[in-house]
């Protein structure tokens, strides 16, 4: 099939047998036609997929979905840079398969956006991929809301939802702030020291390693200095967890600006030259799930850190 456009499907299956239906063909099929394929599944479906393509299978590369489906804007800065690296002169064609078990109702809900956004992050690319919904072991509720993020079925219709509105939807359920408390760090211009380092003790004390006490306190200082820039000058980190998370909820006082919101801040690679986007963007990389209640009287945004499990 000869398809140019970016293409983002997903296939419903229920046995082993409906997962290779559409797969192996999918795969095969670009190969034949010069495609870079990869292949992000669950170690059966590697399986199922390598004995089904034989010695063809040595043309694709499998990847265990657990590795690569930690965190959605992680997952999402790996998708870009593979095709950065594959798809600058051909298509690439992507067997993703998230990972839904052992998710939160938070969690399961940024995973869906995700999915949407997948339909912005590749629009005018011409890239092709295939996201596998397991009927047999995902909720009804998650195999349901894949006809909304996706245009196409492999089976059927899709009832497709934009994005803007999706997402908008997933904002709906406000965070809940964060309460004052002992470990509150206040921010103003020039006072960002201080609170870099009660951010690091802050992260030491749950045992956060190294590399992610670095990223924790990189992640805020990036929010600190968009809340000076754009929330009034002034703010207050606070911090909290709870048995998953380290949580750093940055507050500002407010903006009087009338710049327009991006539509999906932080969510997308920005380009290159662009003169801003950046910052949102690393600390969406850096950090493991995001949060914002934005309003011009005071926003917060909250940044949250995997635990390290006891």
């Amino acid at each position: 099939m000869t398809r140019t456009r970016f293409v983002h499907q997903a296939l419903r299956y229920g046995s082993d047998a409906e997962f290779l239906a559409v797969t192996a063909d999918f795969v095969t099929e670009g190969l034949d036609v010069g495609d870079a394929v990869l292949a992000v599944v669950s170690p059966h479906n590697i399986t199922l997929l390598a004995e089904a393509l034989g010695a063809r299978s040595r043309e694709v590369e499998f990847v265990d979905a657990h590795d690569w489906y930690d965190y959605p804007s992680r997952t999402l800065g790996r998708y870009h840079a593979y095709c950065d690296r594959h798809g600058t002169d051909r298509r690439v064609r992507v067997i993703g398969e998230p990972v839904w078990a052992g998710r939160s109702a938070f969690e399961t809900r940024e995973w869906m956006r995700y999915e949407s956004l997948l339909n912005v992050a590749f629009a005018g690319t011409g890239h092709w991929i295939l996201c596998p919904y397991d009927t047999h072991a995902l909720p009804t509720d998650i195999v349901r809301t894949a006809a909304r993020t996706h245009p196409e079925l492999t089976d059927g219709t899709a009832d497709f939802t934009d994005p803007t509105d999706f997402c908008a939807e997933c904002d709906a359920p406000r965070p809940v702030r964060l309460p004052a408390g002992p470990d509150d760090l206040p921010f103003a211009r020039g006072g960002s020291a201080a609170v870099r380092q009660g951010l690091a003790a802050y992260a030491r004390r749950f045992g956060l390693p190294e590399q992610r006490t670095y990223d924790l306190v990189a992640a805020v200082h990036e929010s600190v200095v968009n809340a000076l820039r754009y929330g009034g000058g002034r703010g207050v980190v606070r911090l909290g967890s709870d048995p998953e998370y380290v949580i750093c909820e940055i507050r500002d006082e407010g903006t009087h600006t009338s710049a327009p919101r991006p539509r999906f801040p932080g969510h997308l690679p920005p380009e290159r030259r662009a003169p801003g986007g950046h910052g949102m963007w690393l600390v969406r990389q850096l950090t493991d799930l995001v949060t914002e209640d934005l309003d011009p009287t005071g926003s917060a945004v909250q940044l949250y850190f995997r635990r390290p499990a006891a």
